[in-house]
């Protein structure tokens, strides 16, 4: 949620910001509604500080004129009874004017808080504006020495890759007919060692973030209600991407969301929170099932266990002061936490810079991280894939955006609060993140080669297959 007060300052700014994202937003509308609101409110306050003010003088003039009524007569009498109706009908009078106003104001402010949420957070001035995927920045990439992405599969292992589709199914890790069987579309059962592979990566994650870095592990709801999604800025835009469980037909009070990742959870612990300054920065991470619809994803990614409806994410969020530089410098060390899990697990990866486009609304900045995966790309002549880059990771910087749509403040040095910073990252997303170990580390007999850094989680099994 963006600041009303730098809205009206400089309308502008918030106009290229939502352009920029490619996103549509009648900002002079808001404006206007902003503007009667605004007027609204200060007649409602001036009416009810009439009101109160009436309240203490009301009852001693009352009462000093019918006592003036009891020796009065003829005209006199006439008009201090006038007087004595006209005073008495003020009360009803204001109570009926300030009624209007909250009327009013209860007209206004639906459609007045709906184009608030929907207004997106500008995109800082250094991110490259662009208005699709295709058009993000590579910044950064790397590999081991033992698989060069640009020397070509068989170059780097001396033979023709399998898919992780032709893998799973050799090996039996994966059963994806039986999934969908239980559950519909992109659906799948991890089996054996291709569940024993999954929890492997995600004990080997939250180690990092937790043991190494000092993110506290949280269990935070998966299932939650709908203020969360509005607060961390998931609604309105992403709703079709959510599943809604509808509780309130069942007579309950409110419905509920599933989630698609953690972040959701871990950021609405503190909603309508002041915190005190020294307990910042607040650093929590956690293991969670995720949900998405995939509403409108289509194409070769909808095969295997790329883009799939339920996930398992490590997933870290932070929370720290109000500051610019302290939020960026957050984003490199969490961007460094997952360049620390890739190199251990000695996968090819590069750090994607999102152009404006691919930010979504909340985000000023947000950093993709991609990893290697030789089943994915073009076809070469004989029908195999030639490898291409696949998100596995995002780390993102909202500033107060999340902070002010939950209401989470601190109070400063200065006894004065004011709207937390957060940030967020995956550390660690599966399956999809079980794409490139298996297809760069297969091998020639059709085995996986467990990475070195998962053994210690594997029973120091070395192999697969």
């Amino acid at each position: 949620m963006i600041d009303l007060k730098r809205l009206r300052a400089d309308p502008d700014h918030f106009k290229r910001g939502a352009r920029d994202k490619g996103i549509e937003v009648d900002i002079d509308r808001l404006l206007e509604l902003d503007g009667q609101r605004r007027t609204l409110l200060a007649g409602q306050e001036a009416g009810r500080a009439e009101q109160k003010k009436l309240g203490k003088e009301i009852g001693p003039q009352i009462g000093a004129l019918k006592r003036q009524l009891k020796e009065a007569t003829g005209k006199d009498r006439t008009a201090l009874q006038d007087s004595l109706r006209a005073l008495e009908q003020r009360p009803l009078a204001l109570k009926a004017e300030i009624q209007a106003y909250d009327e009013r104001i209860a007209e206004i402010e639906p459609p007045w808080r709906h184009l608030w949420l929907e207004v997106p957070q500008p995109a800082d001035p250094d991110v490259p504006i662009g208005g699709s995927p295709a058009e993000n920045v590579e910044v950064r990439r790397w590999h081991p020495d033992w698989f060069d992405p640009a020397r070509g599969f068989r170059s780097n292992k001396g033979f023709d890759p399998r898919t992780h589709l032709e893998l799973v199914k050799d090996l039996k890790l994966v059963d994806f007919e039986r999934g969908v069987k239980m559950a519909g579309t992109r659906q799948y059962v991890l089996t054996g060692d291709g569940m024993r592979l999954q929890q492997a990566v995600l004990r080997m994650a939250l180690d990092l973030v937790a043991g190494e870095h000092g993110f506290t592990p949280m269990s935070v709801p998966v299932l939650v209600r709908e203020e969360c999604m509005v607060g961390t800025g998931f609604f309105p835009a992403g709703r079709d991407q959510a599943y809604h469980v509808a509780e309130s037909q069942r007579g309950a009070g409110h419905d509920l969301f599933l989630v698609g990742t953690g972040e959701v959870g871990l950021m609405a612990l503190h909603a309508d929170e002041i915190l005190d300054e020294a307990q910042l920065p607040l650093k929590y991470a956690t293991v969670s099932t995720c949900f998405r619809r995939e509403a409108g994803a289509a194409g070769r990614d909808t095969a295997g266990l790329f883009r799939v409806h339920q996930f398992e994410k490590v997933e870290q969020v932070l929370i720290c002061r109000a500051d610019e530089a302290e939020s960026r410098r957050w984003h490199e060390t969490m961007l460094g936490i997952v360049e620390s899990l890739l190199k251990r697990l000695e996968l090819p990866y590069r750090f994607v810079q999102c152009c404006t486009g691919d930010l979504g609304p909340k985000n000023a900045d947000m950093i993709d991280v991609e990893c290697w995966m030789p089943g994915r790309g073009d076809d070469d002549a004989d029908g195999r894939p030639t490898g291409a880059w696949g998100e596995t990771h995002s780390a993102s910087r909202l500033y107060d955006y999340q902070c002010r749509r939950l209401n989470l403040r601190y109070r400063d040095a200065g006894g004065k609060t004011v709207f937390c910073h957060s940030l967020n990252n995956t550390v660690a997303a599966c399956p999809r993140i079980l794409i490139p170990i298996l297809e760069l580390y297969q091998n020639a007999d059709g085995s996986i080669t467990v990475p070195e850094a998962l053994r210690p989680y594997m029973d120091g099994r070395e192999r697969i297959g």
